[in-house]
């Protein structure tokens, strides 16, 4: 039996929604509350009612639907300890390594910070599923709003570190946009170019660009890359680079991309 059902919907005007649903017990957790609105619609066409909301980070657009939520459902709120002043209605606080369950599937909880400083995201390690928010998107990373290039360099590598058949789900469909940024820094990247053109024929057809494996994000991503001789010398860099001062280039490089 499959342990978990996952739905994937579009909210607000770029954001991706997710429920996770645990099959043996009918458990269903949204990740983030972008919109209750969406949300609702998503569980109504499933048939699925909400327990819970797995919160990684403060961001308006990733938690303005939990009082509504709360208030209609019932639910378990889990979220980051380092932003419980910053998140209304957490019930359960977690960080790096804490275990959260939803009914019988257990997720890993990962600190990555940098696009906040408290931002997490959850791993469920027996289906090999990433729900990597706005740390981690295909072909890019979020913006460094709060956190630091080393720490969130940091973050980022014990993403890379898990199985390259773990399926990512990003928190926004930005791939169309970090693949021009992808090839322009790296543009002889066989894998990039691989990529890059499914994501055309994906966006093209109306297709989400997502779930992506993260084999494909180590081999593509330039900010996964970090480390490698090719993006710092892309950057202008020595080959020998501390990756943290290659990444921080490339972050500012992507802000300041037209």
């Amino acid at each position: 039996m499959v342990p978990v059902l996952i739905d994937i919907f579009l909210s607000r005007s770029d954001n991706f929604g997710y429920l996770v649903h645990d099959v043996a017990t009918g458990r269903t957790a949204a990740i983030d509350a972008p919109d209750a609105k969406a949300i609702k619609e998503a569980l109504n066409r499933r048939g699925w009612r909400l327990t819970d909301l797995f919160i990684t980070h403060h961001h308006t657009d990733h938690v303005e639907g939990i009082p509504a939520l709360k208030r209609e459902y019932g639910v378990r709120v889990v979220g980051p300890e380092a932003e419980q002043s910053k998140i209304l209605g957490l019930d359960e606080l977690v960080s790096a390594s804490d275990t959260v369950s939803l009914g019988e599937t257990d997720f890993l909880i990962i600190e990555t910070p940098g696009h906040t400083l408290g931002h997490i995201v959850y791993y469920e390690p027996a289906g090999r599923h990433l729900f990597s928010g706005d740390a981690l998107f295909s072909l890019g990373v979020g913006r460094m709003f709060e956190g630091k290039p080393g720490p969130m360099w940091s973050g980022l590598e014990e993403l890379r570190g898990l199985p390259d058949d773990t399926l990512v789900y990003p928190g926004h469909e930005y791939t169309a946009a970090n693949a021009a940024f992808a090839l322009s820094v790296d543009p002889r990247n066989s894998a990039l170019n691989i990529r890059a053109g499914e994501v055309k024929r994906q966006v093209e057809s109306g297709r989400f660009t997502i779930p992506v494996t993260l084999g494909m994000e180590k081999a593509a991503n330039p900010f996964l890359r970090a480390d490698q001789p090719a993006l710092a010398k892309a950057m202008g860099y020595a080959a020998d680079s501390a990756p943290e001062k290659v990444f921080a280039a490339l972050r500012k490089a992507k802000d300041d991309f037209k």
